[in-house]
């Protein structure tokens, strides 16, 4: 994988650069000695590490708007940063360019029971929101499975997910309003605290934007009341192939579960291990199937959850009895990827999406290449809306597996495609899934979503080197421009 050669001139400034820095940002707010600097060189995809030029930490809009105005003046590379928790180096920072952390940006502004709806800083925590709310018997529904430490703009970035995403839906599906800092500086504010906006669908353009459009400064998300029941069985099964025929009887049924996962015996017996929930050992696959909403309704789709999954071969079914046992349910599959780094010193996490009906032979052309690559892997993954997440293991410390382990992750998701899938789900793109954008899109797709970039960066500096496996300069697409009362350049290709 390549990145964009470094420009050795804007290296050279790095003293002026940040000099400029710390007069829109003083006191500790920017960081320049190299040890410093080493803490920002990766974010979640660890195989891949590079110290940015310059970090700055702004702490308000204003530094934020100042910022971003002064390096497009200067034409220097920004990379915005959260928690850094992205899998797919979407935060990679940049040799030659500013890493624009917003870690200080950690505040919930507004909570609004009457509108159902709270307004945090992009630096809130996931499960923070959750948690700011529960007190009066409300959650946000998106739920990755690092929401204990990514963080709210990281989610909008990226479009997360999580585990019950099949009923309540992506970030997306629950963003309301976003204020956004574009490449000159000017402030934009999309959408509020209603529920829906006129006009185009800028949210809708920016949420899963990985950082090429602006950066957010300001997130509304709405948020939903507990359920009032919520129950969870734990599904075990001799084959992969049952368990993937399971999933797509239960949503064939018009069963929309609040969530919907699926381990294998690798991924199982790791999980197990770590937290110690009792999940059977016996097993080839297990499911969670979680059911929410009215008691009386819950109880009903249990007993037809219990009959499919019997009609399907399940060897065991436990049905959660109380609140503890429901989440002690959840906590292995919480738990799944730091449990699966017991069993390996490395491990590489994929991110595709297919057909529900596909899975039981998208797993086993998994296992075939897993034989054909010499690498484990363990699977773990959104079954019911066919997210997968394949853990390769491998030891970067042994010549050439980190190589293989790349290697058998393209094919994997090469096959997500095959089939009629995606190549991610809610990882994003960022420098992972780059090179692979050919295997989806073809020219005059990937010359369009360029466009886009350069109605809202023409000059490229926001996060380049993320998405596009080829750069093309906005003057040879025709520039579009996103001021209010200009229309496209006339000279503009069209396809």
């Amino acid at each position: 994988m390549q990145m964009p050669l470094p420009d050795a001139a804007v290296i050279l400034r790095r003293d002026e650069i940040a000099a400029a820095l710390r007069l829109i940002v003083p006191g500790e707010g920017v960081i320049v000695s190299e040890p410093e600097r080493r803490a920002y060189e990766s974010d979640g995809l660890t195989a891949y590490r590079q110290p940015p030029l310059v970090v700055v930490l702004p702490s308000t809009l204003a530094q934020v708007a100042s910022v971003m105005r002064y390096c497009r003046d200067e034409g220097i590379k920004i990379v915005p940063r959260g928690a850094g928790t992205s899998l797919s180096g979407g935060a990679l920072p940049l040799a030659d360019g500013v890493l624009l952390g917003m870690a200080k940006f950690n505040r919930i502004l507004d909570i609004d029971y009457d509108n159902r709806c709270v307004v945090a800083q992009p630096g809130v925590t996931n499960l923070g929101i959750s948690n700011a709310v529960a007190g009066a018997g409300f959650y946000y529904a998106p739920d990755p499975s690092s929401q204990i430490a990514c963080t709210i703009g990281g989610n909008v970035a990226e479009n997360s997910g999580g585990v019950h995403c099949l009923k309540y839906g992506l970030t997306t599906n629950n963003l309301l309003g976003l204020e956004i800092v574009l490449i000159d500086g000017e402030i934009v504010r999309l959408g509020g605290k209603h529920f829906d906006a006129g006009g185009y669908d800028l949210m809708g353009v920016l949420t899963g934007s990985e950082g090429l459009l602006g950066v957010v400064t300001e997130v509304t998300v709405r948020i939903l009341p507990k359920p009032a029941t919520a129950r969870a069985l734990l599904i075990g099964f001799a084959e992969t192939e049952d368990a993937g025929n399971c999933v797509a009887a239960v949503i064939g049924a018009g069963i929309i579960p609040g969530g919907m996962e699926m381990m294998d015996r690798p991924a199982i017996h790791a999980a197990e291990d770590f937290v110690r929930v009792g999940y059977p050992l016996d097993v080839e696959a297990l499911l969670i199937v979680e059911l929410d909403g009215p008691a009386i309704e819950v109880d009903h789709l249990i007993d037809k959850v219990e009959a499919i999954a019997r009609a399907n071969r399940a060897t065991s079914i436990r049905i959660s009895r109380d609140e503890a046992e429901r989440v002690a349910f959840w906590s292995g599959r919480k738990a799944a990827f730091p449990a699966v780094g017991r069993i390996s010193p490395d491990y590489y996490c994929m991110d595709g999406t297919i057909p529900r009906a596909r899975l039981a032979e998208v797993l086993a052309r998994t296992r075939e290449l897993s034989e054909q690559y010499g690498l484990r892997v363990a699977n773990v993954f959104h079954a019911g809306d066919g997210n997968l997440h394949p853990l390769i293991l491998y030891d970067a410390n042994q010549p050439g597996e980190i190589e293989r382990a790349e290697a058998f992750g393209a094919d994997i998701l090469r096959l997500c495609v095959a089939v009629g899938g995606v190549l991610t789900g809610e990882h994003g793109v960022g420098v992972e899934k780059r090179d692979l954008m050919g295997v989806m899109f073809n020219d005059a797709d990937l010359a369009h979503q360029q466009r886009l970039k350069c109605a809202f960066d023409p000059d490229g500096l926001l996060n380049p080197g993320k998405v596009f496996p080829q750069l093309h300069r906005c003057a040879e697409l025709g520039r579009l421009h996103v001021h209010a009362g200009r229309l496209p350049h006339p000279d503009l290709p069209r396809f």
